[in-house]
C-alpha cells in the first residue's frame, strides 16, 4: 500500500465518525494550547527581565573600575589619596580592546557640578565621554543632537529626568514637593553651571579656602544644550539623572576650574598633590555576546582592575525563569496527558468497530506494517489537526493577555510594552511536532492490537 493510499484512508476514517474525532480533536487543542500559554507567560517574564536589564545598564556591557575604587580615604584637607597606582587611562583602555571578544571600548570621566537657571538650581552628575560613543550607551534624544567635537567648547545633553531634579533655591520646592515643573526650556535658556561645587558653598557660608582666607566665589559657566533625552520627567532609566558632555571638552573645562588643585573625584599622591594627568572614572566595555561576558570580565581583573556587569544577574534570573517555564509547562501538560489517553481511546474503539475490515486486509494480503502505519496516522491526524488549532487558540490567547497586561501597567504607571506572554517560533514548531508525537504515541498500543488480530477470528467476528 503507497503511502498516500494510507494518508487518504486515514483521513477518511476519521471523519465517518466526525463527533467522535471532534472531541478527541478538542481535547489535543485545549492540551496544546495549555502547555505554549504556559511556557510563554515564562518566556515572556524573561524577555521581559532581560530588555530591563539592557535598559539599565546593558546585557553585555562591563564596567572597569580600579581596584577598590578611585580612592577609599580623604586627607585632612578633604582630597582623596591615592590607594592604587594603576589608575584608569589611554594605555588601560587600548589594553583592554586587544582582549579577544571585545566589541567596543570607551571611557567615562564623572563630575559633579551645580546647575542654575532663573532663580532654579540642582546637583547633578556630568558624564563626559566620547559623543560617537553616547548612542552605544543606550541615549536617544527627543530634542537636538549628541555635542559636536568639532564645536571647541562643552556642550550638554540633559537627561530626561534632570528637568525635574530643578527645584527653587529660595523655598527649596520642585518637581518632587509639589508636582510643577519649572517654567524652564533646558534648549533654548541659559544654563550656567558651577564644577568647583565645594568652593561655591563655601563662598556663600563664609567659609575658607585651602590657604586660609575667605573663599572665592567659582566661576559660572554658561554651557549651551545640545540635546535632551526622550522620555518624561518620571520615565528612569540608566541615563535619566546624567548630563553628558565631551570627555574632551571636560578635561579642558576641569583643568582651568582646579587649577593647581586636586580635583574632586580624582586620585592625589601621597602628599595629597594632584596627579598633571585627569584620569578615567570607569572604562565602559562592550562584548560581542553574552556567553563571553564572564570570560572577559575574569580577564580584565586579572589586569588588577575591578570589572562588574551584569552577567551574575543574567545567569540568576534566567535559571529562576527556567524552573517556571518547566513548572508551567508541566501544569499545561496535563491537559495534553488526558488528550492523549482521549486518542488511545478513539483508538481503541475504531479498532473494534473495523474489527472486521482489517481482517480482510490481513487475508487479501496486506502487510501488518501497513495496518499499523495506517491507525498511527490517524493519531496523527489528530494530534496534528490539534496541535494547529491549539497553537492559533495559544496566539489569540497570548494577544489578549498581553493587551490586558499593558493597560494594567499604563495604569499602575509601570512599563509593559513587552507584555509576559511571548511565543517565538521554535516554540510554536516545537508544539505542533510534539502534538503529532503524543498522538502517534498514544496511538501506538492500538495499533498493536490491530496488527495482532487474527484473520479468521476479525472476519466472523460481527
Amino acid at each position: 500500500m503507497k503511502f498516500r493510499d494510507m494518508l487518504r484512508m486515514s483521513g477518511g476514517n476519521l471523519w465517518k465518525r466526525k463527533v467522535r474525532t471532534i472531541l478527541t480533536v478538542l481535547g489535543v487543542v485545549i492540551g496544546t494550547a495549555s502547555i505554549v500559554v504556559m511556557i510563554s507567560l515564562g518566556l515572556g517574564l524573561s524577555r521581559a527581565s532581560l530588555a530591563e536589564i539592557e535598559e539599565y545598564g546593558g546585557i553585555t556591557t562591563i564596567t572597569v573600575s580600579e581596584e577598590g575604587g578611585m580612592y577609599s580615604e580623604f586627607d585632612e584637607s578633604g582630597s582623596s589619596s591615592a590607594v592604587s597606582e594603576s589608575h584608569l587611562d589611554d594605555d588601560v583602555v587600548e589594553s583592554i580592546r586587544q582582549l579577544e571578544h571585545v566589541k567596543d571600548v570607551y571611557a567615562v570621566l564623572e563630575t559633579d557640578a551645580l546647575v542654575t537657571c532663573g532663580g532654579y538650581q540642582a546637583n547633578v552628575m556630568v558624564r563626559g565621554v566620547d559623543p560617537e560613543k553616547m548612542e552605544a550607551l543606550g541615549i536617544k534624544l527627543s530634542q537636538g543632537d549628541f555635542p559636536d567635537k568639532n564645536a571647541g567648547q562643552l556642550q550638554a545633553v540633559y537627561g530626561n529626568m534632570i528637568i525635574g531634579e530643578l527645584y527653587n533655591e529660595k523655598t527649596g520646592e520642585g518637581y518632587w514637593y509639589d508636582g510643577q515643573l519649572p517654567d524652564i526650556d533646558l534648549m533654548t535658556d541659559t544654563m550656567m553651571f558651577i564644577f568647583d561645587v565645594e568652593s561655591y558653598y563655601n563662598f556663600l557660608w563664609g567659609g575658607m579656602d585651602e590657604e586660609g582666607t575667605a573663599a572665592a566665589m567659582p566661576k559660572k559657566r554658561i554651557i549651551p544644550t545640545a540635546g535632551i533625552m526622550e522620555g518624561t520627567v518620571e520615565d528612569y532609566g540608566s541615563n535619566s539623572y546624567y548630563i553628558y558632555c565631551d570627555i574632551d571638552e571636560l578635561k579642558k573645562v576641569l583643568k582651568k576650574e582646579y587649577k593647581n588643585k586636586a580635583i574632586p573625584g580624582q586620585p592625589t599622591t601621597a602628599a595629597g598633590k594632584a596627579y598633571k594627568e585627569i584620569y578615567y572614572t570607569s572604562i565602559m566595555v562592550s562584548v560581542d555576546d553574552m556567553d563571553y561576558v564572564k570570560d572577559v570580565q575574569t580577564e580584565i581583573n586579572s589586569m588588577g582592575y575591578q570589572a562588574s556587569s551584569n552577567a551574575e544577574w543574567v545567569e540568576s534570573m534566567q535559571g529562576q525563569y527556567l524552573y517556571i517555564e518547566l513548572a508551567l509547562g508541566g501544569i499545561g501538560a496535563v491537559s495534553l496527558i488526558v488528550a492523549a489517553i482521549g486518542i488511545a481511546n478513539t483508538m481503541m474503539m475504531s479498532i473494534y468497530e473495523r474489527t472486521k475490515e482489517i481482517g480482510i486486509m490481513k487475508v487479501l494480503g496486506c502487510d501488518m506494517r501497513n495496518i499499523q502505519g495506517m491507525f498511527l496516522l490517524e493519531a496523527g491526524y489528530i494530534g496534528f489537526i490539534g496541535g494547529a488549532v491549539g497553537l492559533l487558540l495559544s496566539y489569540g490567547l497570548s494577544a489578549v493577555i498581553n493587551l490586558v497586561v499593558k493597560n494594567l501597567g499604563t495604569d499602575i504607571g509601570m512599563n509593559m510594552s513587552l507584555g509576559i506572554s511571548y511565543i517565538p517560533l521554535w516554540l510554536a514548531a516545537v508544539s505542533l511536532v510534539f502534538a503529532v508525537f503524543v498522538g502517534m504515541a498514544a496511538g501506538f498500543f492500538p495499533s498493536l492490537r490491530a496488527m495482532k488480530l487474527s484473520p479468521l477470528a476479525a472476519i466472523r467476528n460481527e
